[in-house]
C-alpha cells in the first residue's frame, strides 16, 4: 500500500518541535481522537519509548503496539507499530524541517510495512480514512504544541 504523508507548518523553532514528540506521552494529547486507553513502558522518551493503544477508525477497533525505533534529534522520530495481530506492521515518520522564515514544518508519514487482506483490497478507503485521521492531528498536535511551549516559557 502506498504511504500516507500529512504536514502542517507551525510557529515553534524544529528543536521545540523534537523535544515535544519525544515523549511519547505528549502523543496522546494529540491522537485521544482515535487512539484511546493509552499505556506507557519502557523510556518515557526516545528509543525504546513504548505505548499501547486502542485505534478506532473506519467503525472497527484494535488493539496497537508503538515503538520509537529511532531518534535524530532535532530532525526525526520513526515508530514502528503492530496490531491486527501482527498482520498490520508500520512505520510512522516525523519529519521535522525548519522553515526559512522561521518556525517547522512537521510531516507524519504512515508507510504501511505489512498489511490484513482486508486493508489491502480497501486500499482506497483505508489511506483516506488514515489520511482524514492524521490531518486531524496535525492540526492537534499544532494546538497542543503551542500550549507546551508556552506553558514551559511562563
Amino acid at each position: 500500500m502506498k504511504p500516507v504523508t500529512v504536514s502542517i507548518a507551525v510557529p515553534e523553532t524544529p528543536e521545540q518541535v523534537f523535544a515535544f514528540l519525544d515523549v511519547m506521552a505528549h502523543h496522546e494529547r494529540f491522537t485521544d481522537h482515535y487512539l484511546t486507553d493509552w499505556r506507557y513502558s519502557g523510556p518515557s522518551r526516545g528509543v525504546g519509548a513504548c505505548a499501547t493503544v486502542i485505534a478506532a477508525l473506519g467503525g472497527t477497533k484494535t488493539e496497537v503496539t508503538i515503538e520509537v525505533v529511532e531518534a535524530e534529534p532535532p530532525r526525526r522520530i520513526v515508530e514502528h507499530n503492530v496490531s491486527a495481530a501482527g498482520r498490520r506492521q508500520a512505520h510512522g515518520t516525523y519529519t521535522v524541517e525548519p522553515l526559512r522564515a522561521g518556525g517547522s514544518r512537521i510531516s507524519f508519514t504512515y508507510t504501511w510495512v505489512r498489511a490484513p487482506l482486508a486493508d489491502r483490497l480497501l486500499a482506497p478507503v483505508v489511506r483516506a480514512t488514515m489520511r482524514r485521521a492524521n490531518h486531524t492531528v496535525m492540526r492537534r498536535l499544532a494546538t497542543e504544541l503551542a500550549r507546551h511551549v508556552s506553558a514551559t516559557d511562563s
